[in-house]
């Protein structure tokens, strides 16, 4: 009984090491994605907020702000939070896979981009758009 219990320990700890090592994986490939995004002719000023060391969607928060935030390894959306659970190269842009929840539901998402070497950032809605939609930095 005890060795059975040891054996269940030793691979609960295994599993945990392999979550830990794809969570630091997707961090390192997220440097180039850190901070507040924007899409479109708005002005930063007018969808994000300054929070001590931070940036925060500007309250009353606009729920179709062409928006996002990735701090570590999340990322919010004016309507949902998610936890970036990959990132993996996919040709010449990136497939990050997320577990997203909003108030109503929760579920898996895939998207596409690639950092330009502007600095900007294009989102693709799938492996045929060639023209992406660019979003400039607002904040690191």
């Amino acid at each position: 009984m005890r060795v059975a219990g040891l054996a269940m320990a030793a691979g609960l700890g295994l599993s945990f090491v392999s979550v830990g090592a794809s969570g630091v994986m997707a961090q390192s490939n997220l440097a180039r994605y850190q901070g507040a995004w924007l899409s479109g002719g708005a002005d930063c000023a007018e969808v994000y907020a300054s929070v001590g060391k931070g940036t925060s969607f500007k309250r009353p928060v606009d729920i179709f702000a062409p928006a996002f935030i990735v701090s570590g390894n999340r990322l919010r959306t004016p309507q949902a939070s998610c936890r970036i659970k990959s990132v993996r190269p996919s040709g010449e842009r990136q497939r990050l896979v997320l577990d997203c929840a909003n108030a109503v539901a929760g579920n898996e998402v895939r998207v596409l981009m690639a950092p330009q070497p502007d600095g900007s950032l294009k989102r693709y809605f799938n492996e045929q758009d060639t023209g992406g939609t660019e979003y400039k930095r607002c904040s690191q």
